[in-house]
């Protein structure tokens, strides 16, 4: 009987054993599930992928055609970054009509001074730092074809139209070359989010958008040099392990947007918030949608 009882005993120590293992497995599930819980974000669309590999880690209405604020600079940059012999030394003399056009529309600025000669690589940090409109409008103007202003930032716009074809962005339109367009001005989470990742090909870009805050020696009007100091307006530059940029964008109809990208472990996630309601919301998103991104 002895022999029994230590048997049974035995027996009832496996019995209890195997289910604190059933239940620790148990406790363990949710705490897994939680942890890659799906998150919610207040911007209206987004998303993210692994830009290593192109996999897609979340959506929110990331086909929904929606207004772009000046992330619509990051195609401004794609087409002057992809034309032949380019040479980021040559210099743009600034006229009063980028100056003007900033007064009119009220819009952001890298505060470019009228008769300055600025290089085409500063006109990149104007355009994508400070998000200036006026470096937007010199640069379309000299990479655009044709005989007059107009017929140039025309060509310009239709450049940046052929490139998104060219890349498959089936819902990207622009008339503009800073987001300040007439309505038809228009990309999604996804199309945005691969425009970003085919600039993030060429060095300069990855450089410039990467940079928290630049001091650049231009030469005046009259022969001598001023410096222009310009600040991202990416605030993740900085608050967010890994940030490699990537773009900002605002307005009445576009709400706040951002581009983001960071690197982890090797790993870069990318990705894209449309429609959020104020700078700290968006820069939130961006947060909630890298870590998951990470975590995938």
């Amino acid at each position: 009987m002895i022999t029994g009882i230590k048997g049974i005993r035995r027996a009832s120590a496996v019995v209890v054993t195997a289910g604190a293992v059933l239940t620790a497995a148990a406790f363990a599930t949710p705490a897994s599930a939680a942890t890659l819980a799906t998150p919610t974000i207040v911007a209206k669309g987004g998303f993210v992928m692994n830009n290593g590999t192109g996999k897609t880690l979340f959506t929110k209405a990331a086909d929904t055609r929606r207004s772009t604020g000046s992330t619509t600079k990051i195609m401004t940059a794609r087409v002057v970054l992809a034309q032949t012999n380019l040479n980021l030394d040559s210099k743009v003399t600034i006229q009063k009509a980028y100056s003007d056009y900033i007064v009119a529309n009220n819009a952001s600025s890298a505060h470019l001074i009228v008769g300055d000669k600025v290089t085409v690589r500063q006109l990149l940090y104007g355009l994508l730092l400070p998000s200036g409109c006026d470096a937007a409008y010199a640069l379309a103007d000299k990479y655009g074809t044709g005989t007059t202003r107009a017929k140039r930032v025309t060509s310009f716009i239709g450049k940046m139209n052929s490139t998104a074809k060219s890349l498959g962005l089936t819902n990207t339109h622009f008339d503009s070359f800073d987001g300040i367009g007439s309505g038809k001005n228009y990309s999604t989470p996804r199309d945005l989010t691969k425009l970003a990742s085919n600039a993030m090909k060429y060095s300069t870009f990855r450089t410039v958008v990467k940079t928290k805050s630049t001091k650049q020696k231009v030469t005046t009007k009259s022969g001598g040099y001023r410096y222009m100091s310009w600040t991202n307006t990416n605030t993740l530059l900085g608050s967010y392990t890994g940030t490699i940029g990537i773009k900002t964008g605002s307005g009445p109809e576009a709400g706040y947007c951002l581009v983001f990208a960071a690197t982890r472990n090797g790993k870069t996630v990318i990705g894209t918030v449309l429609a959020s309601t104020s700078v700290a919301n968006r820069t939130s998103d961006a947060k909630k949608l890298m870590d998951y991104g990470f975590k995938k």
